[in-house]
């Protein structure tokens, strides 16, 4: 599956636009973790704890969203873009969305 955050992909054409596809997850910080970024926010610094729960949530939004697409027949995403938003304030709502398509390799030039 490609995904590409471009309109078009380099070497390929779409021959077929399949819709909006979407990948949503939905984390929530544990009190441990919130105790440790609520001591760093003090120091000032990186929370990595923070860092690496929203690395982790966008992978599986990716990943959802591939499932996605494939479920729909595509063989590629573009224009995939990511969004959040906070839910109360222990969850965090990662999704990632996009144009599932069908792309054919172009012919070489010559």
């Amino acid at each position: 599956m490609i995904v590409v955050t471009t309109e078009n992909i380099s070497g390929y054409r779409v021959s077929h636009v399949l819709g909006q596809v979407f990948g949503l997850t939905v984390r929530t910080r544990g009190v441990g973790g919130n105790v440790a970024a609520a001591l760093r926010g003090l120091a000032g610094g990186e929370v990595r704890s923070y860092t690496k729960l929203l690395e982790d949530a966008r992978r599986q939004a990716i990943d959802r969203l591939v499932e996605s697409a494939t479920a729909a027949g595509a063989n590629a995403v573009v224009m995939m873009r990511f969004d959040s938003s906070e839910i109360g304030q222990t969850m965090s709502e990662i999704v990632a969305y996009g144009t599932a398509v069908i792309v054919e390799p172009t012919a070489p030039p010559g």
